[in-house]
C-alpha cells in the first residue's frame, strides 16, 4: 500500500516507520522548504512494545521520503492525518480538495464534533482511529518515543465500511492489536477530558515525568469533575465503563497504580519523559475549560489550574 503521512510529527514518524517496516511505501507531506531543513533521514530512538510488553529498543537512522506538494491525481491509498488538535481544521481544509481516491485516517485528538471537524473531507473516505504512541523530538532532532501495542479504532454508530476494514488490516498486519469503539465520538471526547484532568497537574509540575502519586490523585479527581461536561456534550458514559474505570475506581487504589505505570512501565515512562510539546497540553485545558463555562458546568480543579495554561492575553485581562 502507498501511504502518505501528513506532516512529520511524533505520531507520523513513529507509525510511518512501523508501516514501512511492514512492507508499505511511506512518504511524508511537509510544508514547502521543510524537506531540506529536516534532512534525508530521521534518527530514531524508539521503544517498540508490539511484541514484548517492556518494549524492544530500536536505535537507527531511517532514510525517509518527503513531498512538498500534493495534487488530487496522486496515487496514495491511505493518508494518515495526525496533527495538533488546534491545527486540524487547517490541515483538513488543505487536504479536502487533494484527497483523490485515498482513505483518510483521522488519527487525532479532537474536541470539536467529529462530523464538523471533517466537513472539508469526503465523508465516505474517512476512517477514525487514535494512536497508542507518544514521545518527542530531542534538541538534536532524534525521535524518542514509544510505540505501544494497541491502536484504537471506531465508528460513529454505524458499521465499519470496506475502506475502514482495509485500514484496520494494515495496522493489524503491522503487528498492532486493535481496540474498537462503536461510539468513537464519545471515546474521543472522553480521551480529551482525561488529558485535561492529567494536565492540570503536569503543567503545574512543569512536566509529565515529575508527577507524584499525590499529583495523579488530583488528576483523577479533576477528570471526575469533567464527567458532567461529557454528559452535557451528549456522551452516554454507560457505553464507556471500561475506559472510565481507572477514574471511577477508589482513588486510593487508582492513583498509586497509575503513578507506578507512568514511572516504572518502560513504554509509558518513555512517553511521559520524552513529551516535548507543552502548548498542546495547555490548549487541551483551555478548550475544555472554555466549553465548561459555555455549558455552565462547574470544574473547580481545572479552573484552579488556569494560571498554568492561560494565554498571555487571558492573564492580562484578569489584572
Amino acid at each position: 500500500m502507498k501511504i502518505l503521512m501528513f506532516g512529520r510529527g511524533v505520531i507520523s514518524a513513529a507509525y510511518g516507520w512501523a508501516l514501512e517496516r511492514a512492507g508499505h511505501h511511506v512518504e511524508f507531506y511537509v510544508r514547502p522548504g521543510r524537506s531540506a531543513a529536516y534532512g534525508e533521514a530521521i534518527d530514531l530512538d524508539l521503544l517498540d512494545a508490539r511484541r514484548k510488553p517492556w518494549g524492544e529498543r530500536v536505535v537507527e537512522t531511517w532514510p525517509v521520503r518527503y513531498r512538498e506538494s500534493l495534487d488530487a491525481d496522486h496515487d496514495f491509498d491511505l493518508i494518515v492525518l495526525s496533527v495538533q488538535h488546534y491545527s486540524f481544521a487547517q490541515a483538513a481544509a488543505f487536504l479536502g480538495p487533494r484527497v483523490g481516491r485515498a482513505t483518510v485516517l483521522v488519527f487525532n485528538n479532537l474536541w470539536v464534533e467529529p462530523p464538523a471537524a471533517t466537513e472539508a473531507l469526503p465523508a465516505d473516505q474517512v476512517a477514525w482511529g487514535f494512536p497508542g504512541a507518544g514521545g518527542g523530538f530531542t534538541d538534536d532532532g532524534t525521535l524518542r518515543a514509544s510505540l505501544l501495542p494497541v491502536v484504537f479504532f471506531g465508528t460513529l454508530d454505524r458499521p465499519a465500511t470496506e475502506r475502514e476494514r482495509v485500514v484496520r488490516g494494515v495496522f493489524r498486519d503491522a503487528g498492532f492489536k486493535l481496540r474498537e469503539s462503536a461510539d468513537f465520538r464519545g471515546w474521543l471526547l472522553i480521551h480529551f477530558v482525561q488529558n485535561a484532568g492529567l494536565h492540570t497537574q503536569s503543567l503545574r509540575r512543569g512536566s509529565l515525568a515529575g508527577l507524584t502519586t499525590a499529583d495523579v490523585r488530583e488528576s483523577i479527581l479533576a477528570t471526575r469533575e469533567l464527567f458532567p461536561l461529557l454528559e452535557a456534550r451528549g456522551v452516554d458514559l454507560r457505553r464507556h465503563r471500561g475506559d472510565l474505570l481507572p477514574f471511577r475506581a477508589p482513588v486510593w487504589l487508582a492513583a498509586p497504580a497509575l503513578a507506578r505505570l507512568f514511572k516504572h512501565f518502560p513504554p509509558m515512562r518513555r512517553v511521559v519523559q520524552a513529551h516535548a510539546n507543552p502548548e498542546e497540553l495547555r490548549a487541551v485545558c483551555r478548550d475544555t475549560l472554555a466549553d465548561a463555562r459555555r455549558l455552565g458546568v462547574t470544574v473547580p480543579r481545572l479552573e484552579a489550574a488556569e494560571p498554568y495554561f492561560a494565554t498571555a492575553a487571558q492573564t492580562t485581562n484578569k489584572h
